[in-house]
């Protein structure tokens, strides 16, 4: 969530910004609301200072056994006023509120300004882009080779669900496990979190309101199927104080995702490309605010490290303001090259949330005891989400016969290749 106090002194910018993300939302009247708000608050105290001191004089009337009846009726209606002033305060803040919760995150001043994804500049790429060997793609493969069967997902579930079998559903779990050893290698501890949160959770790291189509909800418990690991991982911290000691704190996590992709109208969906259950490993840091943006560069190291490891060519994009997400301030996307798509398939968002998530949290640190509270800073990225990472392997590694496997996969797949 945005600082209000910000927002009153940079209402423009804030705009601006709104603009700039392709995001709507109503600043004028947060404002508006803001002025009503801070009048019905003085309003209150005054009236509640006024309150105090006839209970005062009533005291004293009635210690020296005189009549305070007066005074004590038009307390009577000084109570009323209160009463009311404070619920049409709660009514007003509980829809600034409301409205707060849909201005987006301001966006760092070195992520570009631009509308579409045709505006994100290209930072760095590694590796050299192969081309197909066979013309196949990661569909046609996988029903060669047996290991992926879409037609009995849908059979089962729906579009957009498949069955991972045999040394595909290995490679799989190979592909997990190697990124989560080689997380807590640099550094991350390993959480295993649930696959389900409740409102405040999603609300927490940004997923609602604004994205609340794109949720499973099991409305009769009021709970979601999580997106991303990044939800539970980071509302593990709701609500408390960190040690400052303990910063920057590190986690990594496995989990399924799960998503309705109700905005993928228009988007290349067949096969792995698009899915609404899918494997990630999650990485999500606590940060002081001062060392968020070199967290950043590091978290995305990180992810990248992976990318190579596998043989994979990659890009890394710095995305413009029009792309950035919704709670995100700055955000690189890894995408990798596979030669029978003959495209940029995105793996990876690596992210600087500052600390909007950290407010709407409520998580925060404290420099010295003394000090006041400060929230901490926010990070996340997927390292990795393992559907395109499976469809740029398969494409990129099938010579004709067979899928060659990674020789760092190999200790986990405990085989070579899959024909």
């Amino acid at each position: 969530m945005i600082d209000m106090n910000f927002l009153r002194e940079n209402a423009d910018k804030v705009k601006d910004n709104i603009s700039n993300k392709n995001a709507s939302a109503d600043v004028d009247n947060i404002l508006e609301l803001d002025k009503k708000r801070r009048e019905l608050i003085v309003e209150v105290e005054t009236l509640k200072s006024e309150r105090n001191s006839a209970s005062k004089e009533i005291a004293q009337l009635k210690k020296n056994k005189e009549n305070a009846d007066a005074i004590i009726g038009n307390m009577k209606e000084v109570s009323k006023s209160i009463s009311e002033l404070d619920s049409e305060l709660r009514e007003i803040e509980a829809k600034m509120n409301e409205e707060l919760l849909k201005v987006p995150n301001m966006c760092h001043d070195s992520v570009p300004i631009g509308k579409s994804e045709k505006d994100n500049i290209t930072v760095r790429e590694w590796g050299k882009k192969s081309d197909s060997k066979t013309g196949l793609n990661h569909i046609e493969i996988a029903e060669k080779l047996g290991i992926i069967d879409f037609k009995r997902g849908a059979k089962v579930t729906g579009s957009g669900f498949a069955f991972l079998t045999g040394k595909g559903a290995k490679l799989e779990r190979a592909l997990i496990n190697f990124f989560l050893d080689s997380h807590e290698d640099s550094g991350y501890t390993e959480i295993f979190s649930p696959f389900v949160v409740n409102e405040d959770s999603m609300r927490g790291t940004g997923q609602l309101p604004k994205m609340a189509e794109d949720m499973y909800h099991a409305g009769e418990d009021n709970v979601y199927l999580i997106p991303t690991a990044e939800v539970p991982l980071t509302n593990f911290h709701r609500n408390d104080m960190i040690d400052m000691e303990e910063l920057p704190k590190k986690f990594c996590g496995y989990s399924a995702c799960f998503r309705r992709e109700a905005g993928s109208y228009g988007k290349e969906v067949r096969g792995f490309l698009r899915v609404h259950q899918f494997n990630k490993v999650e990485l999500v840091k606590f940060s002081k605010p001062e060392e968020s943006e070199e967290e950043l560069e590091s978290l995305t190291n990180n992810a990248e490290e992976l990318l190579k490891q596998l043989g994979l060519s990659y890009r890394v994009l710095l995305l413009c303001t029009g792309d950035t997400s919704f709670a995100s301030s700055k955000t690189y996307d890894l995408e990798v090259w596979s030669s029978g798509e003959e495209a940029w398939l995105e793996v990876s968002s690596c992210s600087n949330f500052g600390d909007f998530q950290a407010r709407r949290a409520n998580i925060r640190f404290k420099r010295k005891e003394d000090l006041k509270p400060e929230f901490v800073h926010t990070l996340n990225g997927s390292g990795l989400a393992t559907p395109r990472i499976m469809v740029s392997l398969i494409e990129n590694n099938f010579d004709g016969e067979r899928i060659v496997i990674p020789e760092v996969l190999r200790k986990y797949t405990g085989f070579d290749f899959i024909d």
